[in-house]
């Protein structure tokens, strides 16, 4: 039976971005920001920010990638989820100990900390608790 995790340090917050291959992430991009709006950034993804969230860093990312990126490896799928979370360490530990696969793979700088999980259908979820 499931716990409320609502209550412990380590827990996902909100989704931080969708990450997905594409044959042509440029000529992709430029569909979504003439047909339906996006906001193109200079990197070849968008950034949706929630104006009534007074954290600056609780925003979601939408980016192609190149069909031939590694970075979603050992996944076999097109797409990788990116879920903030408040503490990365802690909800990594309760992962580990709950026999999760968790990959020994991490990046701490400027955007914040992130951790790499698979779930049991072998989707990469990028743990991302941003900077303070």
């Amino acid at each position: 039976m499931p716990t409320d995790a609502s209550a412990r340090p380590g827990r996902v917050t909100g989704l931080g971005g969708v990450f997905f291959k594409a044959r042509d992430p440029k000529a992709l991009a430029a569909w979504y920001a003439e047909h339906l709006g996006f906001p193109i950034e200079a990197w070849g993804g968008a950034i949706f920010r929630n104006a009534d969230d007074p954290n600056p860093e609780a925003y979601t990312n939408w980016s192609p990638f190149a069909a031939d990126t590694e970075y979603f490896e050992p996944s076999p799928h097109a797409f990788m989820l990116n879920l903030r979370v408040d503490d990365v360490e802690a909800l990594v530990a309760r992962l580990r100990a709950s026999g999760c696969r968790v990959l020994d793979r991490g990046e701490d700088g400027e955007f914040g900390r992130f951790r790499y999980v698979l779930d049991p259908e072998d989707h990469l979820l990028e743990l991302w608790e941003p900077p303070a």
